[in-house]
């Protein structure tokens, strides 16, 4: 009785896709966007401690193509302080990332204008759907015997498809 049992378990996982080696292959992709608005939260200092002293960061915005066969076009990429006023451009003119290329702008540490609320609005666009590009901040600082680093990922604000 117990084997016709787990015989008629097995066969349902079986029918069910549970067990199936063809469950696990790729189908449609899902997700995709042929462009975004995307909101990237960044710090160009912290505070830490019953002080308000600032402690000064280095503010690198990485933005990256993560889809395997197309382009992407990286449209805007401004910088602004806490209380939202826009403080820079970064990106001049369109820049075409490859399939799985990168790009960086970095904000130095002495340039503490952006503060703690800092952000960059970067927009992106592609000619079809494809995976959304991993967008983020990485803040970095050193300072003698003391280290920090942390990272914030961009978040879509606006969606085209």
């Amino acid at each position: 009785m117990k084997r016709s049992y787990l015989l008629v378990w097995l066969s349902f996982f079986i029918i069910f896709g549970w067990v199936n080696p063809l469950a696990g292959h790729a189908g449609p992709r899902y997700g995709l966007s042929d462009g975004q608005t995307l909101y990237v939260p960044a710090y160009s200092h912290i505070y830490s401690g019953a002080r308000d002293t600032p402690f000064l960061l280095t503010i690198t915005l990485s933005i990256r193509n993560v889809d395997p066969d197309h382009p992407i076009t990286i449209i805007r990429a401004d910088y602004y302080e806490t209380a939202g006023k826009h403080l820079r451009n970064y990106v001049e003119k369109p820049i075409k990332l490859a399939p799985y290329g990168s790009t960086r702008f970095v904000v130095s540490e002495s340039d503490k204008s952006g503060g703690s609320g800092a952000n960059f609005i970067v927009q992106w666009k592609a000619d079809k759907p494809v995976n959304p590009p991993i967008v983020e901040s990485v803040m970095i600082s050193t300072k003698a015997a003391q280290g920090i680093s942390f990272t914030s990922r961009g978040r879509a604000i606006i969606t085209e498809k």
